[in-house]
Order: structure tokens, then sequence, then C-alpha cells
């Protein structure tokens, strides 16, 4: 058990990099097109951004808890429980 929830803690921390990273960019590449003539990196921009991400941030974290360390342990508990009864 100590194994899997090393694994899982592990992809948990990959993901949560992964999904951060490709909103961030695109929340920068959503300013950018909202406002063409302050394009680039500026203050307003940072904060848009960090607003932004304050929001999915908790959403992200909940589903990713379910996704990565709830589904597969109920699946393995699962999985032995009906080979265990045959």
């Amino acid at each position: 058990m100590l194994i899997l929830f090393f694994i899982e803690a592990i992809f948990y921390l990959l993901l949560t990099i992964y999904l951060r990273s490709t909103r961030r960019e695109s929340l920068e590449e959503e300013w950018d097109r909202r406002h063409p003539d302050r394009s680039g990196d500026s203050p307003e921009r940072r904060v848009f951004v960090r607003r932004a991400m304050q929001g999915f941030q908790k959403t992200m974290r909940a589903r990713l808890v379910g996704l990565v360390f709830i589904l597969p342990t109920v699946a393995i508990v699962v999985i032995a429980w009906v080979v265990n009864v045959q």
C-alpha cells in the first residue's frame, strides 16, 4: 500500500505541474488576444493570470485527488475482492 501511495503521489505531482502549466499558458494567450495593445509581460497580465489560477487550482486539486488517489485504490480493492470471492 505504501508503494502504491508513493506512485500515486508522483503522478499527482506531475499532473499538477502539467495542468497548471497548460492553464497558465492558455490564460496568457487569452490576455494577449483580449488586449493586443498590451500583449507581453505586464503587471496587469500577471494579476489576471494569478486570479484566474486561484479558482482553477481549487477545482483541479479536487479532481486530481479523485482521479489519482481514490479511483485507482478503489479499482484495486474491487479487483482484489472479486478475485478472492471466486
